[in-house]
């Protein structure tokens, strides 16, 4: 199976400028691509999943990787997919997102130098190399000119934007990217942009800037978003998303994200974001019951393999079969974890409303009242039917208790 008909199989492939010349230079290892990512924020999150992972299957084959850190296109905020305006962040933010994203990325990529005998390393660019310097009389004359207004409304990233008010500020981002396309095919011979699929309309004008103004052809294609069941994103969680730092999201909790993807998703998150044989992966295709469930903790290990390594993912799914499936008792101590005070105790006792609003499981006493009284608590495995249960410091030492509520929202609760 070629690089290609891989891509098509495991369901990453949406639109394609031109497949049969696409079809050629990835297969044969003659792609020189960029994916751009825009530093929202000093970590990337499981929206950046596919893109990472695309890049690494065309590295494996021996086409050349340029990640593209947005610290000129930053300073303006891509409008796709939007309602509102995005926040405006200050230069020092975005160079300090910008400096994030490299270890991350790393995970994944081979990084080398410009220049290296190895086609295959990839490079990372930052754009506000050649965007934060840009003279603007200058920059419209010479690039603005080739873009139809006309056309550009019509263009699918900013159709969210046109019901509440597109900015003009937002209405450069287009041009900008399209530069980004140019400038990258001048200087590296970069001949081909992926990206999400909502991104389609921007990188249609970067190839067309580079017929227009180079009179050579480049390509663009786009990855499938990666949707659940329900068409809606995924890589969101009650607490917001789910992020390759493990900082601001741990390994557990990431193993623990992927371990409870629904039913209907766990074959397609396997097919697009792992690299596990595509036979292996449709063996499991008529699993039911507790073979799906071995299967969600395939894909839930395999995933934090890639992003955390191998020894935490093994901490993580020691863990998670701490909790559900009585494993290990030393497991508990990579869960999430709150940890009491003194002050927490009224005459050497805490009860189980206190527990459950501490640790987060709860925002408040009537909520948590309303959890216990619906049969949605347990601790340590057992259901509390009691509000008025109570605990003394001692049930907490060591390991501590876990404290679930519902099937999946859970804390290890422990005192110092």
């Amino acid at each position: 199976m070629t690089v290609f008909e891989e891509l098509q199989a495991r369901g990453l492939l949406a639109q394609l400028t031109d497949e049969e010349e696409i079809k050629e230079l990835i297969n044969n290892g003659k792609a020189t691509f960029y994916i751009g990512f825009d530093p929202t924020a000093d970590s990337l999150h499981v929206g950046h999943f596919m893109a990472l992972c695309l890049m690494k299957r065309l590295q494996m084959a021996g086409n050349k990787p340029i990640a593209l850190i947005g610290g000129g296109t930053g300073m303006i905020g891509d409008p796709s997919g939007r309602s509102d305006l995005r926040t405006m962040m200050t230069t020092e933010m975005i160079d300090h997102n910008c400096e994030c994203f490299k270890e991350q990325m790393s995970r994944f990529i081979q990084f080398g130098e410009e220049g290296d005998a190895d086609h295959s390393k990839a490079l990372m660019v930052n754009n506000a190399d050649w965007l934060r310097d840009l003279n603007y009389i200058e920059f419209i004359r010479d690039i603005g000119v080739h873009f139809s207004v006309n056309r550009m409304l019509t263009a699918e990233c900013y159709k969210q934007r046109m019901e509440k008010g597109l900015s003009f500020l937002e209405f450069n981002y287009m041009i900008m990217q399209s530069y980004d396309f140019l400038k990258l095919y001048e200087k590296y011979g970069c001949n081909m942009q992926f990206g999400g699929d909502d991104q389609w309309s921007n990188m249609l004008g970067g190839t067309e800037l580079i017929r227009r103004k180079l009179g050579k052809d480049a390509y663009a294609m786009t990855i499938t978003l990666l949707l659940n069941s329900e068409g809606k994103k995924m890589g969101k969680t009650q607490k917001g998303a789910v992020w390759l730092d493990p900082a601001k999201t741990s390994p557990y909790e990431f193993y623990q994200y992927w371990r409870n993807v629904a039913d209907a998703d766990v074959l397609k998150c396997m097919r697009m974001l792992t690299f596990l044989p595509l036979e292996q992966i449709e063996e499991m295709d008529g699993w039911e019951g507790s073979q799906l469930n071995e299967a969600k903790e395939i894909l839930a290990y395999e995933l934090t393999k890639m992003v955390h390594g191998e020894e935490e993912a093994g901490k993580a799914q020691e863990s998670a079969r701490a909790l559900f499936a009585g494993g290990t008792q030393g497991g508990m101590t990579q869960m999430p974890t709150c940890q009491l005070e003194e002050a927490d105790f009224t005459d050497g006792q805490i009860d189980i409303l206190a527990v459950l609003v501490k640790s987060g499981l709860t925002a408040s006493r009537s909520e948590a009242r309303r959890a216990v009284e619906q049969g949605g608590v347990t601790v340590d495995g057992e259901k509390v039917g009691d509000i008025k249960a109570v605990y003394g410091p001692d049930r907490f030492a060591g390991d501590g208790i876990v404290v679930k509520r519902g099937k999946k929202i859970f804390k290890r609760v422990v005192m110092p």
